[in-house]
Formats: C-alpha cells, structure tokens, sequence
C-alpha cells in the first residue's frame, strides 16, 4: 500500500479579492522507503503541501476538494484530534530552519525528553537513553553533553541533526523535510542527506523532500514533483526528470544553475515573477506563459493538460517536444583583472578572540592564522570552506569591522591594519560590504532611496532631491525601477532585497565589495539574476570583489582565484579551474566530494558512513 496518496487536491484562500486557487490538480502516489522530491521557486507551493498534510495552514487557507490519504486514513476528512495524534509520531516533520524549529530557552535534553514524553511516554531514564541513542545515531559526537546545551551553543548543522533525531525518534511512516539542508555547508549537506537516506532505508520510511536546490533532488529523490503558481508542470522519475526535461519551466531552472564540470556556460534568466495569488483567477493560459522561451498564441487558450512523455512521466505543457531546444545563453564575458599593483594586500593576517570557559578561565582562540594574499583590479576573489574556517573573520577585518591582531592589512596604498579613525573612514570609502541576510540589514522602517544612499547621509548630505537622484542611477543599474525608491523592504521580494544590498554598497563607488553569502538560501532563478548582475557591474564599473561562499558551484561561475580555508588558514589557493579541477589538499578534495554531481545519474557518495568523513577530517588536520 502506499504511504501517501494524493487525488486531485485543491487549496484554495479567501482573500479581498475573492476565493483564489492556491494549490490545484495535486496527484502522486509515495510508496514506503521512496523520496519525493517538490522543487520549484518561491512561491510555487512547495511548503504548502507540507502544511496541507500537517493540517496547518495559515488562516482564510482551506482544503477545497479532492482526497490525502496517508496509510489508508484520509487526513482532509479526520477529525482534529485523529490527525494530531498522527503528527510527531506517525509523520514527523523537519523544518527549514534549525533555530526556528527549536526553543531558545530550553536546552537539547529538555526538548527532546518533553518530545519523547508526548510520543512514547516511559520513564526518564528511558527517554534520556533513548534520546543519546538518536543523537548517537544522527552522528553528533559526545550526545550526552548535547543534551545540557542550548541551540544557540551548536552551530546549524548540529542543530539540524538534532531535528532529524528528533524527527525520526519514534519511527514514523512519513517525513516530510522542508529544506533540510538550505544555507548549510556542502560537507554538512552531505552528511544531512546520507542520514535521511540511512534512516529511510533502515526503517522504510517515505520522505516528502522539499528543495530549490535541483542537483540535491536529483541524487537524494526517486521522483520529482515540478511546481509552479501551485499546479504540478511535471512529474515522474528523477533521472528521467533531470536528463531530459519536459517542461520549459524544468529546463530554464536547469540553466539556471552553474555548473561544477564542464566548459563554462551562461546562466538562463526566467524574466519577471512567478504570478502572485492577486493575478492567478485573471490567467486564462499556461501561468508559465508570460515567461517562457517557447510560448505560442495557444498557450492562451487554457490551462495545458497533462500528458505522458514516455514511461511514467507527465508533463504540463503542450509543446514539450521544443523542450530540449532551450539553450543556455552564451558565457559572459568580463574584462581580465589587472594584475599590476594589488588593491588590496594582506600579509600574515591574524585574528585571535578571548573565550570565557568559566568565571575564572579564559582561552585564547586563532580564528584566523597568518594568512596571505592579494586582490587587483577588476579581479573576484573566492573563500571558501566550512562554517569555522574563519571566512566571515576575514570579511570582518577587510571591512575594518575587526581590528587584526597580527599582520599587514594594505588597501589601495594605506596601512589601515591600526583600526584607527582615520584607517576606517580610508576603508569605508574602499571597501563596502554586502551582507548574507538583506531580510535583518535592511532597515523596515525605512524606505529604499533612504537605504541605498545612507553613505550620503553619513557624509552628511542633506539635500533629499539629489540622494533621491542617485538612488535612482543606483537602482536602475541594478535591474529595478525608479519608483521602488518610495517602496519600503517589505514591499520587495528576496531577489529584490539582495539588489538594493548591493546598491547602498555602491553608492560610493567602491572599489572593492566584500560579499558574505549573497545567494545563499536564494532560488536558482533568482540567483542567476544576481550573479549575471554582478558580472554585468564588474564590465560597467570595473570594481574588485571578496566573494564569500559554500556553494561551490557559484565560486567556480564567478571568481578568477579561490582560497580554501581550514581552522582558520588558507589550505590551498589558484586560479579556480585549476583548483577545482585538479585539487592537490584533502580537505579542498572532501569540499569538492560532497557536492552533488552535475549529472543525475552519476553516483554520489561524498561520505560512505560517519567513520569515513571523520578518517576524511584527520587526513586533513594531518596534512595541514
């Protein structure tokens, strides 16, 4: 019997407008032990069947037809207390966040004893043994000191495999994963993916898989479900899916992401926005139409219907035959750097921060050693290595946020190494950062012209006609219209948050930008826009950037270097074909081994089980 049955389910939502369809023509089966696996943008539906077979969707959302069976139980018709009895026993669920999915104030002990208590019940002798049990079993080394941590005390992927245990701590039916393995590293990826597929394998489970990240689905999915605007445009086996997609919206996500192998090709850039639920009830065509390479006049005519494109595909699209004639556009092309004086020289930089271990007991801890490089101009430098290795810090004392405490920091022919007053205001007009999270460095209170021209209010400009003036050249460089000068961030979508990022690091004219994982978290589409961007800057305004990254596959499109960074030091540095083709350190070699191959049908084992990943982590302490 399959686990999860799917008949023609329908979401829809009350709104102002009226009664708009939010998920519509939801069909798939999920038989125990398989993944399925749900991708498309933001927007698409993705997390919603995640709160439909929860039960939880937000308010004036409501289940307008059609049947959810799980295990032979329709979840749309049980009553309340019937299907929460389900929840957490029978269908667990792992968040997309860590930190969000657990409780600040409560240690790991207590949250896992108070989850056990609920599922399993028994003594709390019993619940703390079975809980080490499962933190043994997700991998976590010393699982009975966890126990009296707090979540912010672990770092992300901890705090994720502390979920997974939890998760599968009474043995459920189902798991529905949303995002699991979003902004983490690509060896925590890794190892995230291999205890699913551990613990589906061992237990036979069925796994609902929720990802943008299309290489991830293809190796980690039996079958793929394609969303957009809420319809399913495709589904059926994931290689299938992969090697030869059907519908144009599968194929343009593909070219949207670069690749880790082969020549280097251009990005695919979808145009405008997937339609939002205001505009759904007024199409009365394929809602991919307005942005599809291979539209025609009968596109229009009506919702495309579903059919088979061989074996035990479907496909939403009634031209899917062009499919495999989208091209990717050419690669952009940038000037070479130049490689005469250096913009930016660091030499033996070194940060080292004073931990407290006990009211009495400090420690002294090298978040950065001695480490050695050079940026030109019109050149983009990568970092990377995992959460740890010291990036950020880097970032930090580039920017003049960190003071180093030891070595040479020179930007554009000054020593600003001193963190003096006058060493900072040299490096602010030099070197501009571009943070991670545009959703916490954006100002909600204030509106996009104020936020992109703040270095011309700290320079103590007051005449608001000219700050409005550049903030609109700034947004128009950056792909966005004039009038989003009057919106407020909130008003934005993610993509357009990142943009007016990289616009108030702009506005001075910088000659360097410091980039903290710009894309990350970001769908594929969304971060092509972003990356082709930046490319498109580098040509118009010649400036250097610091590009800081787990995502591997955007290093290698972007950068001319790469540093890999272990514990703080540079582990191997050079061009970034040549670094990434033919890596000579282990641990650059395991970074490279846990991303998933461009090829959905190439095998993938980053790491054969924990022995081996930890044996991979020796290796690398021994030869560094």
């Amino acid at each position: 019997m399959d686990m999860l049955v799917a008949r023609n389910v329908a979401v829809s939502a009350d709104l102002p407008i009226g009664t708009v369809p939010v998920i519509r023509e939801l069909d798939f089966s999920l038989p125990p032990g398989r993944v399925l696996g749900l991708v498309g943008e933001s927007g698409a539906g993705k997390s919603m069947i995640g709160r439909t077979i929860a039960k939880l969707l937000p308010p004036r959302f409501g289940i307008a037809g059609g049947e959810l069976m799980f295990d032979g139980q329709d979840l749309v018709r049980m009553p309340g207390h019937a299907r929460r009895a389900l929840l957490g026993r029978e269908i667990a669920f792992i968040p997309q966040e860590p930190l969000s999915g657990l409780n600040p104030v409560l240690t790991i002990g207590q949250q896992f004893d108070e989850h056990l208590k609920r599922i399993a019940g028994g003594s709390a002798r019993a619940r703390r043994d079975r809980a080490i049990a499962m933190l043994d079993a997700v991998h976590l080394t010393t699982p009975a000191e966890l126990l009296h941590k707090y979540p912010h005390q672990l770092s992300g992927g901890m705090c994720q495999r502390v979920l997974i245990a939890m998760a599968f701590a009474s043995g459920p039916k189902l798991l529905v994963a949303d995002e699991p393995t979003t902004a983490l590293d690509v060896t925590i990826q890794a190892r995230v993916v291999n205890l699913i597929r551990e613990m589906k394998d061992r237990d036979g489970t069925a796994v609902v898989f929720i990802t943008h990240d299309l290489q991830l689905a293809a190796q980690i999915c039996d079958d793929i479900m394609v969303l957009y605007a809420g319809r399913p445009v495709e589904y059926g086996p994931a290689t299938d899916v992969f090697s030869a997609p059907g519908h144009p919206y599968t194929r343009c996500l593909q070219l949207s992401n670069p690749a880790m192998s082969g020549p280097r090709r251009g990005l695919y850039t979808l145009p405008e926005r997937m339609p939002g639920l205001s505009v759904l009830n007024e199409l009365t065509g394929c809602p991919f139409a307005s942005r599809c390479p291979n539209v025609v006049e009968a596109c229009q005519d009506g919702l495309p219907p579903f059919v088979s494109v061989g074996g035990n595909r479907t496909v939403a699209c009634i031209r899917s035959e062009s499919t495999a004639g989208i091209a990717p556009p050419p690669p952009a092309t940038a000037e070479a750097p130049d490689l005469g004086t250096p913009l930016l020289t660091a030499t033996g930089l070194s940060k080292t921060f004073t931990v407290s271990r006990g009211l009495f007991r400090k420690t002294a801890v090298d978040a950065v050693k001695e480490i050695s490089f050079e940026l030109h101009q019109n050149e983009f430098v990568g970092i990377v290595g995992e959460s740890g290795s010291g990036k950020s810090t880097v970032a930090r004392m580039l920017c003049g946020l960190e003071a180093p405490s030891a070595g040479s920091l020179v930007v554009a022919g000054r020593e600003v190494g001193d963190g003096s007053t006058a060493a900072k205001a040299h490096q602010r007009a030099h070197v501009q950062m571009v943070f991670q999270d545009p959703q916490s460095a954006l100002n909600p209170r204030r509106k996009v012209g104020s936020i992109v021209t703040q270095a011309m209010e700290a320079a103590g400009e007051r005449d608001w006609s000219a700050r409005l003036a550049r903030a609109e050249t700034l947004l128009s460089e950056i792909g966005l219209p004039p009038e989003a000068a009057t919106r407020y961030p909130t008003q934005l979508s993610g993509g357009q948050k990142q943009r007016v990022n990289i616009a108030r690091a702009l506005c001075v004219a910088p000659n360097i930008l410091v980039a903290d994982e710009i894309v990350s978290g970001l769908d594929v589409s969304v971060q092509a826009q972003l990356l082709n961007l930046l490319l498109q800057l580098r040509r118009e305004r010649g400036f250097s950037m610091i590009l800081i990254s787990h995502d591997l596959s955007v290093v290698r499109y972007l950068c001319d270097r790469v540093l890999v960074m272990y514990r703080g030091e540079v582990v191997e540095a050079g061009r970034t074909g040549e670094v990434f083709d033919a890596p000579s350190h282990p641990y650059t070699k395991m970074l490279l081994a846990a991303v998933p191959p461009d090829d959905p049908t190439a095998p993938w084992t980053p790491f054969a089980d924990a022995t081996e990943a930890g044996a991979g982590t020796a290796e690398v302490a021994a030869h560094g």
